[in-house]
């Protein structure tokens, strides 16, 4: 293994909003949030949902971009938050990041909470940790508030100070949806502290406010800042059942949904203060459309439509653990059903770019099986006939053999993750024969250590392959090892996509995921960017495990990190070939039947093991192992039978004790920039 004398640096780039949905918070407090940041923000973030273990122990302080914390009761966030997770919070904001907190994350915010005082029944008073407003949050602010109800709700009216936002179009007023929430008492009289006050209630209240009737108010909190409503415009007016109330509820929705566009436009200039990079154009929940499936074999593709066929019945509706599907044959169906298989229109969809939270498992997904290559016509934004010359071509090239993995391909221009549908639907996966492939060119809910992020950006290439793994080769081959070898067929591939490419400086960061160097920065400065993340979940079944190899590469978008176009134009030349989805795709792809062939052979060899350390960003690195009380150790390899991380410990002037630590990819989390090992939560 070869030695290095120093790690290089890699860029702190926050890329996730993380939406708090733990102990106090509602599940429509958290949905909202989730449904309208992702329309604001998911072209730049990934917004998240979070627990308080994950903000108590994960290393996410340095990706995160915003901490929301959503409504429901404030004295859940107090249980589970208070002491180790505050400080964490705290921290954050103070060292730069940004804090947003809706009604009782609003609460939360504040250095004191009073709430229904006199009202033994709900009264709650008392002191917060986080204090980022520096007096009182009262309420609630008018009368009427019952839990787990909409009697107390109303569209507050509030008039905005427009020059305290000063991005974008900023409305003089608009009305809120509110339920409960407090005014922030005094707030003009922090002025001197930097406190902004962003809206103002303009109706009479139910408890003194002070000077002032701050709904909204905006902090500064150390090199960071937290912003802090009463009110909650981050609920849509599409998201509310205007039955869910008596007739002055009706109403109270009725003129939440007139105000829309001036609760958007608010919200977009309270993210931007924030620092946030807000989409000039809302993003609309997409429409799912059908999925194609194809084979370089037009017998491959019969087999596939009568196994189908058979577990379908008559109605051709797979009703699988997950999804349903409805099997068609490509050729049978009439052109209404054509436009169907298109993301439906806003004319013709029910689930258009105006519907609210929409719950995709209960949508029927097609799959049309083609017993020839799909035409550009029928899917404009991925070339299959491109992908099989190009799979074709490498094929040939390979020196294993392979001739399986891409060989089937299920495409869909809008599916909700390709990891979800070949790996949460047992009975189809089944079905489909090794190496199958499901790529897209958007999802809806892509997945990624047990988060979701609802549209991933335009440009990155994102798949999944069904990896058969026997079971008689587990001792000499273990199907853990799968996800290196996925991470080593990433950065081969992209390696040998074209002349010159072997300069592409594309690395490991164990156990899976791919850095590059961000070509933005200077070149003595060495900064490492993950341009790519890996996700393998493993079932066995007869005598054999079934692998789902999920990955998604930043191929030619260079939001939000950086992208192969961006790392070829700096480091290959202006004679670089382009990057194109289809033929990275088939070269990764070919790679990885290579490797994964040669590894049922071998075994995780020495020359295995060689190819892994060319490619990784680890070596000699010194860490700090945290679940083993913030021991200092230096990282030496990986086992060649299970892959666990050796970390050989340290004395106080580095030198080794002689222990060695195994650590498990599984159990913890490498917080690459901080040197930090965490154990996981699960």
């Amino acid at each position: 293994m070869a030695t290095s004398t120093a790690n290089p640096n890699t860029t702190g780039k926050r890329l996730n909003v993380l939406v708090y949905s733990g102990d106090g918070t509602t599940v429509e407090s958290v949905r909202h949030c989730l449904y309208t940041l992702r329309r604001l923000l998911a072209s730049r973030y990934a917004v998240i949902p979070v627990t308080a273990d994950m903000l108590i122990k994960e290393p996410w302080t340095l990706t995160c971009a915003l901490l929301v914390i959503p409504g429901g009761a404030d004295l859940g966030y107090c249980r589970a938050l208070n002491g180790a997770g505050n400080r964490r919070i705290e921290q954050f904001v103070r060292r730069g990041g940004a804090y947003l907190g809706f009604c009782a994350g609003g609460y939360y915010g504040t250095k004191r909470c009073e709430f229904e005082v006199g009202d033994k029944t709900m009264q709650v008073i008392g002191e917060r940790e986080l204090a980022f407003y520096p007096g009182i949050c009262r309420g609630g602010a008018f009368k009427g508030f019952v839990y787990h109800s909409e009697a107390g709700a109303r569209a507050a009216e509030l008039t905005v100070s427009k020059e305290a936002l000063s991005a974008g179009v900023v409305p003089t007023s608009f009305r809120s949806y509110y339920n409960g929430g407090g005014v922030f008492v005094d707030a003009p009289a922090y002025a001197d502290q930097g406190v902004e006050v962003l809206a103002s209630y303009a109706e009479r209240l139910n408890v003194n406010p002070g000077s002032g009737a701050a709904a909204v108010v905006y902090c500064p909190v150390g090199d960071g800042a937290a912003i802090l409503t009463g009110p909650h415009p981050e609920f849509a007016a599409v998201n509310l059942d205007p039955k869910a109330g008596g007739p002055e509820y009706a109403e109270v929705v009725e003129a939440l949904a007139a105000d829309d566009k001036a609760r958007t436009d608010f919200l977009k200039a309270c993210l931007s203060k924030l620092g946030l990079q807000v989409a000039q154009d809302t993003t609309h929940v997409p429409s799912l459309s059908s999925l194609h499936f194809s084979s370089l074999s037009s017998d491959d593709a019969e087999r596939v439509l009568r196994s189908l066929e058979e577990l379908a019945g008559e109605e051709r509706l797979l009703k699988d653990e997950h999804d349903t599907f409805k099997i068609e044959k490509s050729g049978t169906y009439n052109m209404g059903d054509l436009t169907e298989s298109l993301p439906l229109s806003k004319e013709s969809s029910e689930f258009s770019e105006h519907e609210g939270i929409v719950d995709y498992q209960s949508i029927v997904k097609r799959i049309v099986v083609h017993d020839d290559v799909p035409s550009s016509k029928m899917t404009p934004y991925f070339n299959h006939h491109a992908f099989y010359s190009h799979l074709r071509d490498y094929q040939a090239q390979s020196k294993e053999g392979a001739s399986l993995f891409g060989s089937n391909l299920l495409y869909g221009e809008v599916v909700t993750s390709t990891n979800t549908i070949l790996e949460k639907n047992a009975k189809l996966l089944r079905k489909l024969p090794v190496g199958t492939t499901a790529t897209a060119t958007t999802q809806v809910a892509g997945r990624g250590r047990g988060s979701n992020v609802w549209v991933s950006p335009a440009g990155s290439l994102m798949f999944s392959t069904v990896v058969r793994h026997p079971m008689e080769k587990m001792q000499s081959a273990p199907v853990v090892l799968i996800q290196y070898l996925a991470a080593m067929a990433v950065v081969q591939g992209v390696r040998s996509y074209d002349e010159g490419y072997n300069a592409m400086p594309v690395k490991l960061k164990w156990p899976n995921d791919i850095y590059a160097l961000d070509p933005e920065q200077p070149e003595h400065k060495k900064q490492y960017t993950k341009i790519c993340g890996i996700l393998v979940n493993s079932q066995y079944s007869s005598n054999e495990y079934t692998s789902v190899v999920g990955i998604g590469l930043n191929a030619t978008n260079a939001s939000p990190t950086t992208s192969l176009t961006a790392l070829a134009a700096r480091f290959v030349g202006r004679k670089a070939a382009p990057v194109t989805l289809e033929k990275l795709l088939a070269r990764i792809l070919t790679v990885f039947e290579d490797l994964h062939t040669r590894f049922l052979r071998t075994g995780f060899d020495r020359s295995f093991e060689e190819m892994y350390y060319e490619s990784w960003l680890h070596t000699n690195q010194i860490v700090t192992l945290e679940a083993e009380g913030g021991v200092r150790a230096r990282i030496k390899g990986v086992t060649r039978d299970y892959g666990l991380l050796l970390a050989e410990e340290l004395s106080w002037d580095d030198r080794p004790t002689g222990k060695v630590w195994q650590l498990q990819s599984d159990s913890n989390s490498f917080d690459f920039m901080k040197g930090l090992l965490k154990r996981k939560v699960n």
